[in-house]
């Protein structure tokens, strides 16, 4: 499947107008730290928060966030929490206007003992991302700068876990490199080079951006210099507020951060209709943004107090880049997320020329009943391996058909 959430660029997308108060985190019981493990969905962490005290539910840890989002509206209506007024978010493009609450005081606890009483929160009206559906497990949320700004956060993605501390005690592990880190309108950005086909090589401002699953994101309208490949696949490149966001996707030579360099990594491109007035909602020049799909390949502590970034690559770094083999975009619906749509075939793609059609509903994949699959295990043999042949019975208008994908790399 192609990476959803190729783009949760939420930091961007919410900006909402007038401040929200900052969220009071606070480590409990005079701890200096806390460990505790997280979920990965397609390269974006989800941690437990409990809600008011009551409700157990998972938000996404996102960086590029300012203030807590809810995206369930029921949760906060059926503990009759009061909102304090309305306000509407620009979507993609600068044109869809997306309506969201504010909730003050709220209590939000990530267990076991780090906490925050008095928090803002904002509540989407309606599920605009679909975050549950594009990753195949329930999300309720996303959570970002309240949390950054006040600990030492440490990410092994590789064990899955992660550290709050306070800082106090921190010295900087030997195995990590460190680099600057700016923090601008609550968003953590450095700098790093990429070399581009045809061998020049850019010093880029990037957004590091753990709430996006993609590698990297470029915006060619902030450089004349950052060109499309002349080899890229065009289509849906992510969904943010308001629907999908448009562009290419393309390989770049490498990109080097400090002595790291990884060679081969995937861009996508926004067309500009999509996207560019999304860009000029903030003031902060960026060339773009680097998500989780790179982030993965390096255990990463994010030290906002000092203004630093310590990377350590892990047993993730030397994986290649994978495109989407198969052309295919597939979401979990149903009430336990186990009915798995297609909801886009990519044109010229494997799947688009083995007759797949949006609107499919796989019954079986690889003789496996996909009801006993989740979408990670759907995406993961759909993004196997080039020339492997996947089968498939799919349900369409109600008849069964069977359909083979051999899989490829279009780029």
């Amino acid at each position: 499947m192609r990476r959803l959430a190729t783009l949760l660029l939420f930091g961007v997308l919410f900006q909402a107008q007038g401040q929200l108060r900052t969220l009071g985190f606070a480590l409990q019981d005079k701890k200096e730290k806390i460990t505790l493990p997280f979920e990965l969905y397609n390269n974006l962490i989800v941690i437990p928060v409990i809600f008011d005290g009551k409700i157990p539910l998972k938000f996404i840890l996102d960086t590029g966030v300012r203030t807590a989002i809810l995206t369930d509206r029921i949760i906060t209506d059926i503990l009759q929490v009061p909102y304090s007024r309305k306000i509407s978010i620009s979507g993609p493009g600068g044109q869809k206007l997306i309506s969201a609450l504010i909730a003050n005081n709220i209590s939000l606890i990530i267990p076991p003992s780090l906490s925050s009483t008095g928090s803002s929160l904002l509540v989407l009206e309606e599920d605009y991302l679909e975050l549950k559906n594009h990753l195949g497990t329930e999300i309720h949320g996303v959570i970002g700068y309240e949390i950054f700004s006040r600990f030492l956060v440490s990410i092994n993605y590789e064990r899955k876990e992660i550290t709050f501390s306070t800082g106090r005690k921190f010295r900087k592990p030997g195995s990590y490199q460190e680099f600057d880190l700016s923090i601008e309108d609550t968003k953590p950005y450095l700098y790093v080079n990429c070399k581009f086909p045809g061998g020049e090589i850019l010093n880029l401002k990037l957004m590091a951006d753990t709430g996006a699953s993609h590698c990297l994101l470029l915006h060619p309208e902030t450089n004349p210099h950052i060109i499309v490949p002349e080899r890229n696949v065009h289509g849906s490149i992510g969904r943010a507020l308001g629907g999908n966001i448009s562009g290419s996707t393309a390989r770049v030579e490498s990109i080097s951060i400090g002595n790291f360099n990884l060679e081969q990594p995937l861009a996508n491109f926004p067309d500009p209709e999509s996207y560019a007035a999304t860009l000029r909602s903030t003031t902060i020049f960026r060339n773009g943004t680097i998500g989780g799909e790179l982030l993965g390949r390096f255990n990463v502590i994010f030290n906002y107090a000092a203004g630093k970034i310590y990377l350590h690559k892990n047993s993730h770094y030397r994986k290649p880049f994978k495109f989407n083999l198969s052309g295919l975009t597939v979401h979990a619906t149903g009430p336990d997320l186990n009915i798995f749509e297609l909801s886009e075939v990519r044109n010229g793609s494997a799947g688009f020329d083995a007759g797949l059609q949006a609107g499919d509903t796989l019954i079986r994949v690889n003789h496996s009943a996909t009801k006993s699959l989740k979408l990670s295990d759907i995406n993961q043999i759909l993004n196997s391996k080039a020339g492997k042949k996947v089968k498939i019975i799919l349900s369409r208008n109600g008849a069964e058909l069977k359909k083979s994908v051999v899989l490829r790399d279009d780029l």
